[in-house]
């Protein structure tokens, strides 16, 4: 069983950065592969970035890729999301997920069976 804790969500304007952090419970958590989500209100649950099982493949969203970096650190069984140059459609709730079944990761929402609560992450213009 794995728990995920995200934080590091707030308000920021336009062009500036946010670093998200998610901490993960479990013996397991380094064979697992980790991923963001997003979801705006009434739209759906998009990705955003992922990391597979060693940190040596990561795959991003076009819509942010060269502005976030998806990192882990399997000693302290956290993962993080830097976040630079951040734009008001970037706003949304911030998830992040581990898939126990596929460590190379997915960008599927559907792959991933374990879920954070959340944290918002809102853009001022």
């Amino acid at each position: 069983q794995v728990q995920l804790v995200e934080s590091g969500g707030g308000l920021v304007q336009a062009g500036g950065s946010l670093r998200l952090s998610c901490a993960a419970s479990g013996r397991t958590f380094s064979t697992y592969a980790m991923a963001w989500f997003r979801q705006a209100p009434r739209k759906e649950r998009e990705f955003v970035a992922l990391i597979n099982w060693s940190g040596a493949r990561t795959v991003y969203a076009d819509s942010v890729k060269g502005r976030f970096t998806i990192s882990r650190d399997s000693a302290k069984k956290t993962m993080y999301l830097q976040m630079n140059s951040l734009k008001p459609e970037d706003t949304a709730v911030y998830y992040c997920a581990a898939d126990s079944a596929n460590p190379s990761g997915s960008s599927l929402v559907g792959a991933y069976n374990y879920w954070g609560q959340g944290t918002q992450v809102t853009v001022s213009s």
